[in-house]
């Protein structure tokens, strides 16, 4: 208890955020693997997550082993547990998601770039014992990709994936009663990629139960042939889909019968597997970074509905160039990014959290109090460097207190899913309050 607290004063002192100090701190956890970003990718849902009074974080540790670890949120002292399950963290797309249902019970699942199904749950609410792996409906459990869990209202749970391959695969979505402690399948292939292409979607509920997706297709595995963002919407928790008119999709959603928020061409720097968010009247927003045609630095834009049509608005102004090509993870100056909104009043605040080189590759957010007026402020929550780490938040709790706590961990990654020479390095959650003055 001592050295955890010890070193939250050390790391929380080093923050330096002046008149704003008491707002953010640190709490220090143990040692993950860091030679490329398996344990920080976007794409992670979720890294860490909380169930009432209970916060659990998941990451790989240097021997590859999954580690498990809770704390009281009024604590800073973490229960960690090595479980069973090993992971293959040399390819970066095998990240681990959890995600706790209304009974408490932590789901997990892990290791998966076109694999088997890796599924388990903890034994009893609140543990850290995992069961054996188990199939969840045993239908296209197959050739799994980018595992992500989600909360419903009502304490079930919806567990989304990739059918197939990048370039040539499906959206699939499963449903989980925790009351039966049953998965069913919600949706087949329900944004399909017809064998040609694969939609890289982000995911949110809103405050009245709303299901709002995005997506770009890629047409190959490159990179480079990311295009355009499209949209579906759904009341029921998934069952049917709507575009943002309220006109009912025939599914599948395809190519050719999606809703089209912007138009991107392929060849445009166009960021995959980002975020999305709702705010409190139920509009989404979308971000990512892309480069405009005729330009030639990729910049951080945001899309939004306006309750009328969509709209689009660029986030800063970098200067460094950067090109998106080819297979694996990319070593680009900048992360993908989180988006959040909070209602303040009669506006909306909107948060961006980010890495970028042009700010030292720090924890940075930008901050727009009022969208009509186009302006962003920035702040740095740390002053030093993440590597290539990317943005995961305890979805729950900001949910349910409009606070922010962020997976915090230095990672390399090499071009191309390359390994770095990076030791293990701290895994820490970075809590941040942004309505504290």
């Amino acid at each position: 208890m001592f050295r955890t607290y010890l070193l939250f004063l050390i790391m929380a002192a080093s923050i330096g955020c002046s008149e704003e100090s008491t707002d953010l701190r640190i709490v220090s956890i143990g040692k993950g693997w860091a030679k490329n970003s398996v344990n920080a990718v976007i794409f992670r849902r979720n890294a860490v997550v909380s169930h009432n009074d209970l916060q659990y974080v998941a990451y790989y540790d240097v021997d590859s082993s999954v580690v498990l670890a809770k704390r009281n949120l009024r604590s800073t002292n973490w229960e960690t547990h090595e479980t069973q399950y090993k992971g293959k963290v040399i390819d970066a797309h095998n990240s681990i998601s959890i995600m706790a249902d209304g009974a408490g019970y932590l789901h997990m699942s892990w290791d998966h770039h076109n694999h088997p199904l890796r599924y388990c749950r903890s034994k009893v609410p609140g543990s850290l014992e995992l069961t054996e792996k188990m199939q969840m409906t045993g239908i296209k459990e197959n050739k799994v990709t980018y595992p992500e869990f989600y909360r419903l209202s009502n304490g079930n749970l919806l567990f989304l994936y990739r059918d197939g391959a990048s370039g040539r695969g499906n959206l699939m979505m499963n449903h989980y009663d925790f009351k039966t402690q049953r998965w069913t399948q919600r949706q087949d292939a329900f944004i399909n990629g017809e064998g040609e292409r694969n939609a890289y979607w982000q995911m949110c509920t809103d405050t009245k139960g709303t299901i709002h997706i995005s997506w770009v297709w890629r047409e190959t595995g490159d990179v480079a042939t990311n295009h355009d963002m499209a949209y579906a919407k759904s009341t029921d928790g998934g069952i049917t889909w709507q575009k943002s008119s309220g006109e009912l999709y025939e599914l599948p959603i395809t190519e050719s019968n999606a809703e089209y928020a912007v138009r991107i061409p392929q060849n445009s720097e166009l960021a995959n597997t980002t975020s999305m968010c709702a705010d409190s009247k139920g509009r989404p927003y979308i971000a990512t970074f892309w480069r405009e045609q005729g330009t030639n630095v990729p910049q951080y834009q945001l899309i939004y509905h306006d309750g009328v049509q969509w709209q689009r608005q660029q986030i800063g102004n970098r200067t460094t160039p950067f090109t998106l090509s080819g297979r694996g993870e990319k070593k680009i100056p900048i992360s993908r990014c989180q988006i959040l909104a909070n209602s303040d009043g009669p506006k909306e605040k909107v948060y961006m959290l980010f890495r970028d080189k042009e700010r030292q590759d720090r924890v940075s957010v930008a901050i727009c109090e009022d969208l009509s007026k186009k302006k962003w402020q920035y702040k740095d929550l740390t002053d030093f460097e993440v590597g290539m780490w990317e943005p995961s938040y305890d979805t729950e709790i900001w949910k349910n207190t409009k606070a922010l706590h962020l997976y915090l961990q230095k990672v390399g990654q090499g071009d191309g899913g390359a390994l770095e020479n990076v030791p293990p390095q701290e895994v820490s959650i970075l809590e941040w309050n942004p309505s504290s003055k």
